[in-house]
């Protein structure tokens, strides 16, 4: 058994030999390692309980918990143009003609063609204030999951010993672990991009109705979108907290895997 040992001893040090590392820059990258476990095993340990007990609070609060929908309504100061009568379709061509002939003999810089759209008030279409203050709350909590879900992954990467035969169920736990939170990653990310999307979605409808003013059904569509943008916002936090509970349960099941993923079985065998 001792002439097994050291026959892996000698394997190790035949490895090591085949790539020279700097001692300064390999004493760096061990501060690295040791800086990204203190910070990760803290983060599982209690940033990950705190964060989901705040989530579960801030759920709770008035800004995200209305009653009616119609409380994050916001209004389009948009007037519907009056309608221009015409005595006759007659008096309607020649309208027609003379707003024609008048333009043919004015100057080029005059003419004027396509549809007209209203000047907005105060110069600006304003956003929905109600869900811009609940984005400006939402979005920080979307980076910060992704952010420390990094953190946890590259601990968690760094734990996982090199490729062997046999003994490998703790190291199928880690890969599983890395995965897992790769997909949180992956999935906090898709909110950041909902979020811009209905911005987008937003302003289209409002140019519409700025150029369509007496079409209602553009303006009952922004109020939609306004609905579901808050459902959603109000999903996206439940999942963040969501997040954070399945990550903390995950990882503490299966710490002693996931820190030593070949444990004494192997050194049992000598």
């Amino acid at each position: 058994m001792l002439l097994g040992r050291s026959r892996f001893t000698h394997r190790q040090h035949k490895m090591s030999s085949l790539l020279k590392v700097d001692n300064e820059i390999k004493t760096k990258v061990d501060a690295f390692r040791e800086r990204i476990t203190a910070e990760a095993e803290d983060l599982v340990a209690n940033f990950f309980p705190k964060k989901l007990l705040e989530l579960d609070h801030f759920l709770k609060e008035p800004i995200i918990n209305i009653v009616e929908l119609k409380e994050i309504h916001s209004d389009i100061n948009l007037m519907v143009p009056d309608p221009i009568l015409l005595s006759n379709l007659h008096d309607g061509l020649d309208a027609q003609n003379a707003k024609k002939r008048k333009l043919e003999d004015g100057d080029a810089e005059d003419k004027v063609t396509g549809t007209k759209v209203f000047v907005m008030p105060g110069g600006m279409m304003k956003s929905n204030g109600n869900l811009v203050d609940l984005i400006e709350k939402v979005k920080p909590e979307i980076r910060t999951l992704i952010e420390k879900c990094n953190t946890v992954k590259m601990w968690v990467q760094l734990l996982i010993p090199r490729i062997e035969d046999g003994n490998n169920f703790g190291v199928s736990i880690q890969e599983e672990t890395v995965a897992e939170l790769r997909t949180v990653e992956g999935e906090a990310a898709s909110y950041l991009d909902q979020i811009s999307r209905y911005y987008i979605t937003r302003a289209k409808l409002v140019s519409k109705i700025a150029k369509y003013p007496h079409v209602e059904d553009y303006r009952r569509t922004v109020t939609e979108i306004d609905e579901k943008e808050y459902i959603s916002l109000k999903i996206i936090v439940s999942e963040l907290r969501n997040q954070y509970v399945a990550l903390h349960d995950m990882i503490l099941k299966n710490i002693e895997k996931i820190k030593r993923p070949r444990s004494s079985n192997a050194e049992a065998l000598y």
